[in-house]
Formats: structure tokens, sequence, C-alpha cells
């Protein structure tokens, strides 16, 4: 599955001060990136304004990338425009907020998911996996001296 997302619309709906906070794009891409590791999706994430480095289109790894539309282009423009250039749509999910958006996905062939049910699938699926995780860990077994030095102290008690 590849995801769509209006980066924007997921940044208002993470962190309400993202405005103020230059660094809420940074902590969302970085979310994003381990959700893409973990669920092996693809994810286009297009953001409103202009690119911290002038380039339109950054690419973290061949199956996430970071997108910017042109100077005076809305991002909602830029997803619609992607939607349009692909040919089997079945296979992207639109997270946006904007209802108008996720319609025009919808008559694209596409699905859509609303910014909050996404940020709740996000949250889950990291939740989820920072458990399993916990239960991989290795665990050292205690040495045999180890063993005898703790029986000796449970001893005396």
């Amino acid at each position: 599955m590849a995801y769509l997302i209006d980066g924007n619309n997921l940044m208002g709906q993470a962190d309400p001060y993202y405005k103020f906070d230059p660094a809420s794009r940074n902590r969302l891409v970085a979310r994003l990136l381990l959700f893409q590791k973990i669920t092996r999706s693809r994810v286009f994430l297009v953001f409103d304004g202009s690119p911290p480095l002038d380039e339109r289109e950054i690419k973290f790894n061949p199956k996430f990338t970071v997108l910017f539309p042109e100077p005076g282009q809305p991002a909602d423009g830029l997803i619609e425009e992607i939607l349009s250039r692909k040919n089997d749509r079945r296979y992207f999910l639109v997270v946006s907020s904007d209802r108008r958006l996720r319609e025009i996905a919808r008559t694209h062939g596409a699905r859509s998911m609303s910014t909050i049910d996404f940020l709740k699938q996000l949250k889950q699926t990291l939740k989820d996996h920072r458990q399993e995780r916990e239960l991989q860990k290795q665990t050292d077994d205690s040495t045999p001296l180890e063993i005898s030095l703790w029986n000796e102290l449970f001893k005396r008690k």
C-alpha cells in the first residue's frame, strides 16, 4: 500500500503548535519513517510551503519521499496531480483532513482516510512495534558464579 499524506494536515492534528516549532516537521518525518519501515509500505509526504533545501523532492529511502509543491501551488494540488499520474490508484490511500481532497481521491479510485484516523493508526503501530521490540530483547543468563553469590546472599537472610 502507498500512503499519500497531506503533511500539514497531519502535523496540525499531531501537534497543534507546529507553526511555532520548526522541529515539528522533522519529528513527523522521523515517526513516519519508522512507520514506513514497520509496515513496509510506500509513503509520499506532501508539505505546503517552500522546501528547506530548495529541492521539491527529498528521498529518504526508495519507499519514502517528501514532496513540496511549486511556489503558489497548494499541497492539495500536488496530491491531485500525483493521483492523476498514477495508473493503478487502488493501492493508494490518501490521508487528509480536507473532505474535498478525500472525495477526489475516491473518484480517482484511491482510498482515503482522515488525519485523525491515520494518527490513531500511526500511534498504535508504533506502540505495538515498541512492545514487540521489548519482547525480543536478549536476556543474559546468569553465570554459575552469580547464582552461587545470590544463593549465599539469600541463605544469610
